[in-house]
């Protein structure tokens, strides 16, 4: 199997071609032409390797593509996105470059990467049929338009292969569950200096709902509930009639993640006067480890066998659409696509030396699958 490495070594100088294209056509999630732009080179880059186009699938306005490869039912979905969060011009200050075997460039390792990796060994493969590939064009905004198309693909499937990056060359076993939340306050507006006892504080309502919230953190079970941004008031001298903020929920588990939600949702005022609204709720199942743990051990065996070295494993706090896969009840494989690091960040980068073996290793993993009864 040591072949199948050699030949992605091979085809190396094509994959950073193909990248580059990829990366140089800016695709922010909030940008629906730019995504649209995207979504054309995504098909064409992707077409000329599997020798299929794609289907366009256009829901509010974004961009998914999906091919379903060959007449069979679809067994395996490899899954990966498009859209980054970087703004069309981000090119200006963070070219596309390869220096000293580090590959740099605006969402090149979150994560497009991944899907020259995903075409090229779904290209690799002596028969594809039975494989659907998905790319998606709004996991970073939350997956609000593709995420009942995830869910559809992945269901029925014997595992969800998911190309977002590694985490420092380890697969991804878990990911927390994700929740998002607006508590929105009303009180009553009067004069701050000669009449404050007639209005009701919506900011000092909030400070109490925020270390109330503070406090539905578990740290023993990996739990973290964060209040995150905070607007309240009008002017300086006027006592808030209003308040707003956000909170950020993650869980390992179904059961914390309902535990914070019933909680959030049970809050009370603790001023006369004041109210209480809470929006939001989850936006994303957990992806746990027993979801991934045999196809950990299947792409470890793989690895093994082509010589490459052994595969680490790590959990991680930030959720993917591999925990919509995993949600529908579908095995779930995260962390697939590059190796290198700085997602979303000034340095954001791939090691060129990394991409070969690990479309190898997809490559392998896929044919394996497909393989299995």
């Amino acid at each position: 199997m040591t072949s199948l490495v050699e030949r992605m070594q091979a085809e190396l100088p094509g994959m950073l071609a193909e990248l580059e294209t990829l990366v140089t056509c800016e695709s922010p999630s909030s940008d629906l032409a730019a995504v649209a732009r995207s979504a054309e080179v995504v098909a064409r880059v992707g077409s000329g390797l599997l020798g299929s186009a794609p289907e366009y699938v256009v829901v509010d306005g974004r961009t998914h593509l999906r091919w379903r490869l060959g007449a069979g039912p679809s067994r395996v979905l490899v899954l990966g996105h498009h859209d980054t969060v970087w703004p069309v011009g981000s090119l200006a200050t963070h070219p596309f470059a390869i220096e000293d075997g580090v590959l740099r460039g605006p969402g090149s390792f979150d994560m497009k990467t991944g899907l020259v990796m995903a075409f090229h060994a779904l290209a690799a493969l002596p028969s594809p049929d039975g494989v659907t590939l998905l790319v998606t064009g709004d996991e970073e905004l939350g997956s609000p338009s593709s995420r009942a198309l995830i869910e559809d693909e992945a269901a029925g499937c014997v595992a969800a292969l998911v190309l977002e990056a590694s985490a420092d060359g380890a697969l991804k076993l878990e990911r927390k569950g994700v929740s998002n939340y607006e508590v929105r306050i009303a009180g009553r507006a009067s004069h701050a200096g000669l009449e404050p006892e007639l209005g009701v504080n919506a900011s000092i309502e909030a400070a109490h709902q925020i270390l109330a919230i503070s406090r539905l953190g578990d740290a023993s079970r990996g739990t973290t509930v964060t209040p995150t941004n905070l607007s309240s008031g009008t002017t300086r001298n006027t006592v808030p009639a209003a308040a707003s903020f956000s909170v950020d929920a993650r869980a390992r588990d179904v059961a914390e993640q309902q535990r914070v939600d019933a909680a959030l949702h049970a809050l009370t005022p603790v001023l006369d006067g004041a109210s209480l609204e809470i929006l939001g709720g989850p936006n994303r199942p957990p992806l746990e480890r027993k979801m991934s743990a045999d196809l950990f051990d299947r792409a470890s065996r793989l690895a093994g066998e082509l010589g490459l070295e052994p595969l680490q494993e790590i959990s991680v706090g930030g959720g993917s659409d591999g925990n919509f896969t995993a949600g529908v009840g579908t095995p779930t494989l995260d962390g697939l696509g590059a190796v290198g690091g700085g997602a979303h960040a000034d340095d954001e980068h791939v090691l060129v030396a990394e991409i070969a073996p690990r479309t190898a290793l997809l490559t392998a993993l896929i044919a394996d699958l497909l393989d299995s009864p």
